[in-house]
């Protein structure tokens, strides 16, 4: 693994030094040699979309970050049917510590960059670094806080309001780099009419017409079907009723 000794002399590995989850996610509870112990134990690599990277009731032996992309997690009933419950976005963690098994699916909505490293590595680090385990527990507080939100967006919005929060989700988490005070924003869906159908709980055809309707008001412009330019992000929130 190659260490970066020619610019700084905390020793961050390459690996780490321009990565999110190293700034804003979990990584960030790390002292330097403790990154570079996880860098060794680390490999990135790139899932396509559609791929599962965690079946339900699966066994976790590997946690990761995610770098890029998003990520589909979904709930199986026991006759098939399946429930988009919620996205991952960078710097996300994906998996769930203290926990043998998986409750959930998680499959690569778009093509997704990960930082794999393996479960024991990390459940040794959280027993020498209590600030690790502080940062998972922050992590999981802010997901049962946004688990919550999207509670009300799905029991009191309207159909207009709900495609509108749709949009200012994937507006705020596609790109961990953007400048939250541009109001200018551009983006690919990151799922199907059919999926956000789904994780809306409307028809595809009413997610069709709302899109429509965003786009005849000049809210957003969309190209071939899936390429989002959101000109002012205060009109689109406007439109989400927050």
């Amino acid at each position: 693994m190659e260490l970066r000794k020619d610019i700084h002399s905390d020793g961050i590995p390459l690996l780490c030094e321009s990565c999110q989850a190293r700034h804003r996610g979990v990584c960030g509870a790390l002292e330097p040699e403790q990154l570079i112990a996880l860098a060794k134990a680390s490999h990135k690599h790139v899932v396509k979309e559609g791929e599962e990277l965690i079946g339900d009731a699966e066994r976790i032996d590997v946690y990761s970050n995610v770098l890029s992309g998003v990520v589909k997690l979904t709930k199986t009933l026991s006759d098939g049917r399946q429930q988009i419950v919620g996205l991952q976005f960078a710097p996300d963690f994906l998996g769930r510590p203290f926990r043998k098994e998986s409750s959930i699916n998680a499959e690569a909505a778009t093509d997704v960059s990960l930082c794999s490293f393996p479960k024991a590595t990390m459940d040794r680090m959280m027993q020498e670094q209590p600030g690790l385990e502080h940062r998972l527990l922050q992590q999981a507080l802010i997901e049962l806080d946004d688990a919550r939100d999207w509670m009300v967006t799905l029991g009191r919005k309207t159909a207009a309001e709900k495609v509108a929060s749709f949009l200012m989700l994937i507006a705020r988490n596609i790109d961990p780099s953007r400048d939250p005070e541009r109001r200018a924003v551009t983006f690919d869906l990151p799922l199907t009419r059919a999926d956000i159908a789904d994780f809306l709980g409307l028809t595809i055809e009413t997610v069709s017409r709302q899109l429509t309707r965003l786009r005849t008001d000049n809210v957003i412009r969309i190209e071939n079907n899936r390429h989002v330019f959101v000109d002012d992000i205060r009109r689109l929130e406007a439109r989400a009723g927050n």
